[in-house]
């Protein structure tokens, strides 16, 4: 996914002081690596402390780092980690300090996480991720940010969606995580809607499966602030319409289903959704009922919406990205109108 931005080693098998090291290094040359000076709360301490005081070069090459890492996941039986699986992907430099000012349960196996980040220079494009840093835990958690640029900037807040696994950033997100509580995070990924204003109208699809609705909630709310800028101000980007297509196995996991209703009663001449229910076995609400088809999202319903001005965002689990991102190749989309993110 571009140019590396971080090489990972398995953090379990390094010193403490190593795995500090590597949290806040970028690679800024073909042999050296450069640490930024940041902030991570308690990632070893129990206060706020230092990773790296000064700017600092490590000397062993890209070439060493990647065979340390490919030598370290050989020896570990798991499943590849966030870090591991994103080695290549771009990601910002520094990593900031932010703090846990909300939690909800979304779905029955979904919390709802708010994270204050006072620092004035951290942003994010709608559809991004974070690396999350947690005190105490030595995994790095990977979490799409399902809130939109708009609320960072005016309250300084982000939202994720975490759904429960074994993993262990999701079952601290879970099972200990409370009001104050201090992690860190770092922005990364390059599927994200982030248009100029003086860019070309464009309509959205966006197709979602499960948890995989977060990056796209966040480029659907990005795109009704867009909207909203645009007939209050006379000015900024013109977005076409957009259209999502969300499938989860019934409607409990159908995450957000009120924010996404609202910005469609909002919005009726520009949002529209499709919501898709796989193995519902319960009745379905009246107010839900008119959005909701029993089945997965079709190839047919998503041709009808092909045109030169659409573009294609796709998120869920890999053979549904993967079906979906070649039946729109094979109908002829350009390439660079397909966008996709795999997580798991």
């Amino acid at each position: 996914m571009g140019d590396p931005g971080l090489v990972t080693m398995e953090m379990a098998e390094l010193p403490k002081e190593t795995v500090l090291e590597l949290a806040g290094c970028s690679v800024v040359s073909g042999s050296t690596m450069a640490c930024a000076a940041v902030l991570v709360p308690g990632l070893l301490r129990g206060s706020v402390g230092a990773i790296c005081s000064q700017a600092a070069l490590l000397k062993s090459t890209r070439g060493a780092l990647r065979h340390l890492t490919l030598t370290s996941i050989m020896k570990s039986k798991r499943k590849t980690d966030h870090l591991e699986r994103t080695a290549n992907a771009l990601r910002q430099e520094v990593v900031t300090a932010a703090k846990v000012c909300g939690t909800a349960n979304e779905s029955p196996s979904v919390k709802r996480l708010r994270l204050l980040v006072a620092d004035q220079d951290f942003s994010f494009k709608a559809g991004q991720w974070i690396d999350f840093f947690i005190p105490g835990v030595s995994v790095v958690g990977g979490f799409s940010i399902c809130s939109s640029p708009r609320l960072l900037e005016q309250e300084r807040v982000i939202e994720l969606a975490v759904k429960y696994t074994n993993h262990p950033p999701a079952v601290w997100i879970h099972k200990q995580c409370a009001l104050d509580s201090e992690v860190a995070v770092r922005v990364g990924g390059e599927f994200f809607f982030d248009p100029q204003p003086a860019d070309a109208s464009r309509n959205l699809v966006l197709i979602a499966g499960g948890v995989g609705i977060n990056p796209l909630l966040s480029i659907l709310r990005h795109a009704a602030d867009l909207h909203r800028e645009r007939a209050n101000q006379g000015s900024g980007y013109e977005i076409g319409t957009i259209r999502l297509f969300y499938s989860a196995k019934n409607t409990s996991e159908l995450l957000f289903k009120k924010n996404i209703l609202d910005l469609v009663n909002e919005f009726p001449e520009k949002i529209a959704c499709s919501l898709h229910v796989t193995k519902q076995t319960t009745p379905i609400s009246a107010e839900l009922k008119p959005y909701i088809t029993e089945g997965r999202i079709t190839e047919k319903e998503i041709r009808e919406h092909i045109s030169r001005e659409t573009l294609f965002y796709i998120c869920g689990p890999p053979p549904m990205t993967d079906f979906f991102s070649k039946q729109l190749e094979n109908s002829h989309v350009p390439k660079e109108h397909i966008c996709f993110e795999k997580w798991w």
